[in-house]
């Protein structure tokens, strides 16, 4: 089911010597997973891999990428019952809670696969030219959104579904057409790394580039602060934490980097 390592696009890799466990709230002990946190060399794969997807994946289109978002949440519903005992096992949490957040972030994501589809969200303009007008000519001007690039989204201890790997954060960047690198929360590592499966799975199947996602374990705040101010990442999203949201902005003004924050999944 689980294997403790990282991801790093398609491969899956486990360098380090710095390991973890989970915690079962309920019957008060470590799970037996061993989870191996991602060293510098494989943040900066991950990184560099992220960017190279963004070339491909950026210019996807609506309906490529809600094929994409779809499949992951079919993955994730055909993972049934071993991924609500994995959750649980990390959380505490009862099984109906469990369903219900993972009927959520299904949602969220067919959600975003609708809005994809439908296609109004690129908010193109088009404000044709007028060579005759006075006192100068109008220019023909054209504008829409586009992607950023690269996004590190952190996992959140009080939702590992919907906050979390594929949560709305990561269905919002991937519609956009951002790569996602998830730096795992530590408290539900192997939630994360199921649902890791099931997004990779989902690449492979709708001929995603590799690199368009990747999941990072880490059990302190040193993989957040080398992503953060990794140059191939562009925006980061991360929940309402004072202690992050002080950090984050102060770590990339440092680097003096024209990059995004987010909060709560917003662009």
């Amino acid at each position: 089911m689980t294997t403790g390592e990282n991801h790093i696009g398609f491969k899956r890799s486990a360098k380090g010597g710095k390991t973890y466990t989970t915690f079962n709230p309920k019957l008060n002990i470590e799970n037996e997973q061993i989870f191996t946190e991602a060293t510098s060399e494989e943040i900066n794969q991950a990184a560099e891999l992220a960017a190279e997807a963004f070339k491909a994946f950026s210019k996807k289109s609506g309906l490529e990428k809600a094929n994409f978002l779809r499949t992951i949440a079919d993955e994730i519903i055909a993972m049934g019952d071993n991924l609500i005992a994995m959750y649980q096992s990390e959380t505490g949490l009862p099984e109906g809670r469990a369903k219900g957040e993972r009927g959520r972030t299904v949602g969220q994501l067919t959600s975003f696969a609708t809005m994809l589809e439908e296609g109004s969200w690129v908010a193109a303009t088009i404000d044709t030219a007028d060579l005759e007008r006075k006192p100068i000519p109008k220019q023909d001007i054209r504008k829409m959104l586009v992607p950023l690039g690269p996004v590190v989204v952190f996992g959140a201890s009080n939702f590992p579904f919907a906050y979390s790997t594929a949560g709305g954060d990561t269905a919002s960047a991937l519609a956009a057409g951002c790569p996602v690198i998830c730096k795992s929360h530590p408290m539900h590592a192997g939630t994360g790394e199921m649902v890791s499966d099931a997004i990779i799975r989902a690449a492979q199947k709708t001929n995603m580039p590799n690199g368009v996602f990747s999941n990072l374990n880490s059990a302190g705040i040193e993989v957040g602060i080398e992503l953060v101010t990794h140059p191939d990442i562009k925006a980061r999203i991360y929940r309402k934490y004072s202690r992050w949201e002080g950090f984050i902005r102060y770590r990339c003004t440092k680097r003096r980097a024209n990059t995004g924050f987010c909060r709560n999944g917003k662009y």
